[in-house]
């Protein structure tokens, strides 16, 4: 088995565009192969904001101005 310093050198000599392409052919063997990524393709996934969330940013002002020791 060869390892990853053993091709480095081999690797970083290919023309850039041959090194883009091994870089889809390994991100598209990984996408394949293994469940990395905790998120599901075609779902929506909610993230709270701070739009409408009223009196905010006095809770912020406060929790920074309690840590600095004002």
């Amino acid at each position: 088995m060869t390892t990853l310093t053993e091709l480095l050198p081999a690797v970083r000599q290919l023309p850039a565009p041959d090194r883009v392409r091994l870089i889809q052919i390994l991100s598209e063997e990984l996408d394949r192969n293994e469940d990395i990524f905790p998120f599901k393709p075609d779902k929506i996934y909610y993230l709270p904001t701070p739009y409408n969330s009223f009196g905010a940013g006095r809770v912020l002002m406060d929790a920074m101005q309690a840590s600095s020791g004002a």
